[in-house]
């Protein structure tokens, strides 16, 4: 009895050992190659995995995405510049096999290949390419070491350039460079304002010069018109007043009498001036001679002033009444 129950204790000791040894846990975010008497057997998934112990072994392999923080180092340009650049390389394990059995120290093996690679991408370029063209090194180094790796069992994912650092003098001349750049720019700019400022103005004193003659012109054609207008007022006003006094004396029928005492109240008027002389134009005889048969008429008697009167009416004259300007006195 007592040596069954030790059979049973060691039974299950044994058990015990061989669950604590035998029974590995594998995460999600790594896979497990196991070996058995140092020959590859499976590749274990996440979970729970059964192994022999003391015959079987697991190595566990991380597929999370990896860094190589490649060191900073040197680099000579096409152009005879030396630079010193540093990168970093994103990588993840593609298998797991190849991985564990095609390179022995991964981590060393891609900072070297990357170190190299570099050096021969940036050699091939000139240093304003370089520093302008940071992209394109980043792609073409990834597909470099992307097809270098591949039978390591990973996938470079991409690499970044941190720096690029030419030496001190070429830095100081880079900014001089970029200095004097920028300042004939600040030139080119001020000189096109100052062009396009002035173009501006010669448009505005133009528009303005074309507007003011267009505007004095329309001003001297609206004061011509209104001239125009207003005389053309006055005179048909004087034809019309013309033609009413015209109307108005034939419609009255007025006789030489008549005639001759305005034409004496126009003599008045006329006389009351300064001049001494007074030049009466030749269809002036007929008026005078008019009244001078007024003047006969009051003098005579009845036979003489129906003759007088018949003179007056008619205003006949004698045959050598001279025909042309006579001095009249003012006193007559």
């Amino acid at each position: 009895m007592p040596g069954s129950v030790i059979l049973l204790m060691v039974v299950a000791v044994v058990v015990v050992i061989f669950a604590a040894t035998g029974v590995r846990v594998v995460r999600p975010l790594l896979k497990g190659v196991i070996e058995r008497l140092g020959k590859y057997i499976r590749t274990a998934q996440s979970g729970i995995t059964l192994i022999i112990p003391m015959l079987d072994s697991m190595r566990k392999v991380d597929m999370r995405e990896q860094v190589v923080d490649v060191p900073p180092q040197e680099v000579i340009t096409r152009d005879n510049v030396v630079v010193t650049v540093d990168a970093v390389v994103y990588y993840e394990a593609t298998d797991p096999v190849k991985l564990i059995y095609n390179v022995a120290d991964f981590y060393t093996a891609a900072t070297k290949l990357a170190q190299t690679n570099l050096r021969n991408v940036i050699g091939e370029m000139t240093l304003d390419d370089t520093l302008t063209s940071r992209e394109t090194i980043n792609t073409e180094l990834r597909t470099i070491l992307d097809q270098a790796t591949d039978k390591w069992g990973t996938r470079v994912v991409r690499v970044e350039i941190q720096r690029i650092d030419p030496p001190a003098d070429v830095t100081q001349a880079m900014h001089r460079q970029m200095k004097a750049e920028r300042e004939r720019r600040a030139m080119i700019l001020e000189a096109e304002g100052e062009k396009q400022s002035a173009i501006e103005r010669a448009t505005g004193d133009k528009q303005a010069r074309i507007l003011t003659a267009e505007g004095e012109a329309t001003a001297i054609k609206t004061v011509a018109d209104a001239h125009k207008y207003e005389k053309i007022a006055v005179a048909e006003g004087e034809a019309q007043a013309i033609t009413n006094v015209y109307g108005a004396i034939h419609e009255g029928d007025p006789t030489n009498d008549l005639i001759a005492i305005k034409y004496l109240e126009a003599l008045q008027v006329i006389a009351d001036g300064k001049a001494s002389k007074i030049y009466l134009p030749l269809e002036t005889s007929g008026i005078l001679g008019s009244i001078g048969g007024i003047f006969d008429l009051f003098r005579s008697d009845g036979g003489d002033g129906e003759e007088a009167t018949e003179k007056a009416a008619t205003g006949d004259e004698p045959d050598d009444t001279p025909r042309g300007p006579r001095r009249v006195r003012p006193d007559y």
